[in-house]
């Protein structure tokens, strides 16, 4: 199984929902409430599909699923309302252990960034919202970029504004597309699962795979 020496780091780029904050939750639930009071198609299945993905992927995979004429715009401006307000009401919780590893990685002077597949006008905010916007140096989001995850452009515009290469880059992630992207990056990639279990081929590839992020501020405690 693949694993990292933290001595060899020269940065560390975070996913954000999932990995540093537990949204992937709210969302979920959300997209649901409002697929029923809307009465719009909606599965199980394709919401975690959705999980790691762009709002350009979302929409490719909610009509290949559902038809060409799902209601995309109406499902997505109702949904925007109601995942705004919490946002707004500052109730999303980080998950464990992202201020213990926060607080290591800034013990070892480590530059540290965000990759997300989120738009950048909502996720400023979302990351401000929790305390962390100032304590990350580089934020590459969805919009930013011409492929989305499981494409590796995201990961690799990260490195470039970090002024790092990828190989000398640690990237966390939560999901199956976001670890192909950071893998296919050039990257070393740590899977910490959220919603989604580790594919076969994150499984085969010999990816680490740890319970939670204090998993990785422990590496870096010790040193």
């Amino acid at each position: 199984m693949n694993t990292f020496n933290p001595t060899d780091l020269r940065a560390v780029v975070f996913d954000m929902d999932g990995l540093l904050l537990d949204s992937e939750r709210i969302a979920y639930d959300i997209g649901r409430q409002v697929s029923l009071d809307l009465g719009i198609p909606w599965t199980h299945e394709v919401a975690m599909q959705m999980i790691g993905l762009n709002s350009r992927e979302h929409e490719s995979l909610l009509k290949g699923a559902f038809g060409d004429d799902y209601p995309l715009d109406a499902h997505r401006a109702e949904f925007g309302l109601r995942y705004e307000a919490v946002i707004d009401a500052g109730t999303i919780p980080l998950k464990p252990g992202v201020l213990e590893l926060f607080d290591a990685l800034e013990a070892a002077g480590l530059p540290r960034g965000v990759a997300t597949s989120t738009r950048r006008s909502r996720a400023l905010p979302k990351l401000d919202a929790v305390g962390l916007l100032d304590r990350v140096h580089i934020v590459v989001a969805g919009d930013e970029v011409a492929r989305g995850k499981p494409a590796p452009d995201i990961f690799l515009a990260a490195a470039e504004r970090l002024g790092q290469r990828p190989s000398d880059c640690l990237a966390l992630e939560d999901s199956n597309a976001g670890v192909r992207a950071a893998r296919d990056a050039g990257m070393c990639v740590v899977m910490v699962p959220d919603l989604v279990t580790p594919a076969d081929d994150i499984r085969a590839g010999g990816i680490l795979v740890v319970d939670s992020l204090l998993d990785i501020a422990t590496r870096f405690t010790r040193q």
